[in-house]
């Protein structure tokens, strides 16, 4: 592209420096008011409005928690399980990033009758989606403030720097909400998680919970144990989110193979808004980063 102009260029200099100076630090506030919403914040986005008036009541309950206010957040029932041939249904409270409590019916044909579960009352099940995704909003934040308004950004880089950092820790939070951590079958058996039913759940049955998007979601597997004369076509299987009927493990010594899945979710519409909140941010933080673009393309040189 052609060099600007002398004239063209004094002009451009100085809608960079303003850039700097003021607009990058309204979007630095705008991101602050969306990922830790106070009372008084005000964004004026008139396209996107409501979306971020959604996204700032799902970040105001999702990074409660940061602020040691865990306590204060209500707790949620959450129905699982909707025909009357379910083979499981159930309620879960959910509180923040917890399950607190988890009142579980199993149908299970070999066992003839249908099984009851709660969590034990010591215990809960913190999501660790959840709370992973809490903590890289916060690693966020912490970024965000390290540049108060008075900061003078010297250069578009070091913007693309602090953006790039931002949304590195915004599409980590957003990831651990859309892509639940696959596990061995053994990786379940041994989790904490079977400790906390009473009664304890049936040998012959696994449990285990995940988010998926804005999801919660249940699975029950039900096994049987594998006779000797079947182990040369023993394989056991690797790690997935869910395991279908067929998959094969080892475990104490004994070969087991699932004979049936069971899964059942409910949505939690928070999460939902949660998604929202990270795309607009980021959406904020690419706009951001175009329009530094913007100088670099239209100069034969970058003007930082």
């Amino acid at each position: 592209m052609a060099a600007a102009s002398e004239a063209e260029r004094a002009v451009l200099e100085e809608e960079f420096k303003w850039l700097l100076r003021e607009e990058v630090h309204a979007v630095l506030k705008q991101l602050k008011d969306i990922l830790k919403p106070t009372s008084d914040s005000v964004i004026v986005l008139p396209s996107v409005k409501k979306c971020i008036f959604a996204a700032q009541e799902a970040s105001r309950r999702f990074t409660l928690s940061a602020s040691g206010s865990e306590s204060q957040t209500r707790q949620e029932n959450f129905k699982l399980g909707s025909s009357a041939t379910d083979q499981v249904k159930g309620v879960l409270t959910l509180q923040g990033d917890a399950l607190t409590q988890a009142d579980i019916n199993l149908r299970l044909p070999k066992h003839n009758q249908v099984l009851h579960f709660t969590f034990r009352e010591d215990k809960q099940w913190k999501m660790q989606q959840i709370q992973d995704a809490r903590n890289h909003v916060g690693q966020a934040l912490y970024l965000l403030n390290s540049r108060d308004q008075t900061y003078q950004f010297k250069s578009g880089a070091e913007v693309n720097k602090l953006m790039d950092a931002v949304m590195l820790q915004l599409t980590r939070a957003r990831n651990r909400l859309t892509t639940p951590a696959a596990m061995t079958l053994p990786e379940v058996a041994s989790s904490s998680l079977m400790k906390m039913f009473t009664p304890s759940l049936p040998g012959d049955v696994f449990a285990n919970f995940y988010i998926n998007l804005s999801k919660l979601c249940l699975i029950v597997y039900q096994l049987h144990l594998l006779q000797p004369n079947l182990n040369k076509n023993f394989k056991p299987a690797g790690s997935s989110v869910l395991h279908n009927p067929g998959s094969m493990f080892e475990i104490n010594n004994q070969k087991f193979e699932v004979s049936h899945v069971h899964k059942v979710e409910c949505v939690v519409p928070w999460l939902n808004d949660t998604l929202v909140f990270f795309t607009i941010a980021l959406q904020l933080c690419q706009q951001l980063k175009d329009k530094i673009s913007v100088f670099s393309n239209y100069w034969n040189f970058k003007p930082y």
